[in-house]
């Protein structure tokens, strides 16, 4: 059997099948796993320790030694991805009702979702369209790996007053200590590195079902609507601040754009975050459906609007990746 091949034929499709396969269970029999001992702790109690350790594993492979150009282009994605997630969220967090919500999207997915991007996609999109500068760009874009950056985020909010529930610095610490200690480890041992992404990638459908062990169907059904909605404006509104970002920049625009999308990990930040500030834990269910929603959007709709941006500048004459390559810049 090709389950593997099959569930990667799904975007997202490692993080979202077993969300989706745990939501179905603990919709029609709750119960069923929550038997105790080492099948309650794994496939139900797990997805706290099983996060921490795909941070670390994820934390390790940042590496802190970006120089040049590469440097400036994966500064400029990290930054503009932030900000416009961070700006939309700060919209959602003043506009929303007493629901919690604005528009039917918690704000929290909202930023969860638009400041983090499918590094994976990214990679592919600027593999066909961008040059080596561009690839290597990624390594300072991973930062926006997990909750950091949404942390920042809401801390800033905090401080601002438009957030109730600032996080304490031993809760903030807390949850980024061990992306810290693995970014220390990743770069003092190349080979720790390439050990901790070999692990990375199998923790994800373990600790996506036991995410979704917490969800039921009609969560899904309240989110799965606005998660096309987070998808949406996650592609269209940061893919394309990305774009003309980098067309003022005078670098590939297109690179720009290849980072409108929402990482399947981005699924574990609402839960991570209120592990750090109980605040933000009455929308939790609501905001991990959304943002596995925008996940499958992102994955799906961002393929087609890059190559709908490359046709674009072609018309106007414009030769994707050729006239944007560092060799042939003066």
């Amino acid at each position: 059997m090709k389950i593997k091949a099959t569930i990667e034929r799904i975007p997202g499709g490692m993080m979202v099948v077993p969300l989706l396969l745990a939501a179905t269970i603990n919709t029609v029999a709750p119960e069923l796993l929550r038997i105790g001992n080492f099948t309650q702790a794994l496939f139900v109690d797990g997805s706290s320790t099983l996060i921490a350790l795909f941070l670390l594993f994820t934390g390790a492979q940042i590496n802190v030694r970006n120089v040049g150009v590469s440097l400036g282009k994966g500064a400029a994605l990290l930054f503009t991805k932030w900000v416009v997630g961070a700006l939309v969220g700060l919209l959602a967090f003043l506009m929303m009702g007493e629901n919690g919500l604005w528009l039917g999207l918690a704000p929290i997915a909202i930023i969860a979702a638009m400041t983090n991007s499918n590094g994976g996609l990214y990679v592919a999109l600027v593999g066909q369209y961008g040059d080596k500068t561009d690839r290597a760009a990624y390594s300072l874009l991973a930062l926006n790996d997990g909750p950091f950056l949404t942390m920042v985020a809401l801390s800033i909010f905090g401080v601002m007053g438009f957030v109730e529930g600032m996080f304490s610095f031993v809760s903030f610490l807390s949850v980024l200590l061990p992306i810290i200690i693995g970014m220390v480890l990743g770069n003092l041992d190349e080979e720790l590195r390439d050990f901790f992404n070999s692990g990375s990638n199998v923790l994800i459908p373990f600790f996506a079902f036991a995410l979704g062990m917490g969800i039921d169907f009609s969560s899904i059904i309240d989110g799965g609507l606005g998660g096309i909605v987070l998808g949406l404006l996650t592609v269209f509104v940061s893919g394309t601040a990305g774009y003309f970002i980098f067309k003022a920049m005078k670098w590939n625009p297109v690179v720009g754009a290849a980072e409108g999308s929402t990482a399947g990990n981005a699924v574990a930040t609402p839960a991570a975050i209120a592990a750090a500030s109980p605040a933000f834990a009455a929308n939790v269910e609501l905001a991990t459906v959304q943002v596995a929603a925008a996940v499958v959007t992102t994955a799906v709709l961002l393929p087609f609007y890059v190559g709908f941006l490359v046709k674009r500048l072609e018309k106007k004459g414009i030769k994707v990746p050729d006239d944007y390559m560092v060799e042939n810049q003066g």
